[in-house]
């Protein structure tokens, strides 16, 4: 329960906060809330697969490990349409937005102000053809689930959320110790 001269102070707030113009409110919220970096992934599958399945993964700069397609969302882009654009622009597959599904948890906050929007996909790997630039990505490339490559930290740590790779089952995922 909230003491009632907290409360009469909260009420006193609000009160004066929305009496200000829109702009003026916006522009106090924009100050005062935390701000995020936020990035599309998109979780591919082959179709095809038997067993554990196939995901497709990527080797990209400085390549001490695989990844999955993923970037940033442009300026009031939304997140479905980021991770397709990424996904072509990475691998080459070019899927309309409404062939991908959010992920679950759809979401993922990182510290320090990232959020990971995730989405899945399934397309059958032997007719898919992998086009990479060779400069944003170097290898595209199926790997079976119960067998992936060495991955980044940050890639297991999402696939983490979904029980796939090396930190599946330790949820929520560790966090690297930074201690010197």
């Amino acid at each position: 329960m909230i003491p009632r001269s907290r409360a009469t102070g909260r009420a006193i707030f609000y009160q004066a906060f929305y009496r200000l113009p829109l702009p003026v409110r916006r522009r106090l919220v924009k100050l005062a809330v935390p701000k995020y970096i936020v990035g599309a992934v998109t979780l591919v599958r082959d179709s095809e697969a038997t067993g554990a399945g196939r995901l497709l993964m990527l080797r990209q700069p400085p390549g001490k490990g695989w990844s999955l397609p993923a970037g940033l969302l442009n300026r009031g882009e939304a997140p479905v349409v980021g991770a397709a654009r990424e996904l072509f622009e990475e691998s080459g597959i070019r899927l309309a937005p409404s062939r991908l599904r959010p992920a679950v948890p759809n979401a993922i906050v990182h510290a320090k102000g990232w959020v990971d929007v995730v989405f899945e996909a399934e397309v059958p790997a032997s007719s898919t053809e992998l086009v990479v630039d060779g400069a944003e990505v170097f290898e595209a490339a199926w790997h079976p689930l119960d067998d992936l490559p060495k991955l980044s930290w940050s890639t297991a740590r999402l696939l983490a959320y979904y029980d796939i790779g090396p930190l599946a089952g330790q949820f929520p995922p560790p966090v690297p110790d930074t201690t010197p």
